[in-house]
């Protein structure tokens, strides 16, 4: 029939125009923005859910936005290897978890140290006072 050939051509222009100026497009005006949002945190704090998870919805609202402007499917094949690379680059040394690996706070830490000293000392006591008691019963 007419129509498939037709769809077929309308398909091929609409991939064809997603692939090269979606990927152009995504890259100079959503990735553009992000590195300034990135840049004006500390890179310490780049694993930090908190301070990141603004700029990185702001992306991904971004990218949804200009794929459903420019017709194109989202998410797609450009928009994986976008934020592959996105990750590569800003999120590579970050936990799995997305947080900083640090130690707890000492109000936390404190006492999971000082309860099993005071523990261990309180048992040691007792076993020294109780076979003290017990050797004047003999």
């Amino acid at each position: 029939t007419l129509i498939q050939p037709v769809c077929a051509q309308w398909v091929s222009v609409s991939v064809m125009a997603c692939s090269g100026t979606y990927e152009y497009v995504i890259e100079e005006f959503c990735l553009g923005k992000f590195r300034l949002d990135m840049e004006e945190l500390d890179q310490h704090r780049w694993c930090s859910w908190e301070d990141t998870v603004e700029p990185y919805g702001e992306l991904t609202n971004c990218t949804y936005l200009i794929a459903l402007k420019m017709d194109c499917f989202w998410p797609n094949r450009l928009v994986d290897e976008f934020f592959i690379r996105i990750h590569k680059h800003y999120f590579h040394d970050c936990s799995l978890s997305g947080r900083l690996l640090r130690d707890p706070p000492n109000r936390i830490l404190g006492p999971f140290i000082v309860v099993p000293i005071l523990v261990t000392l309180l048992m040691t006591a007792l076993v020294v006072w109780r076979s003290k008691r017990s050797e004047g019963m003999v």
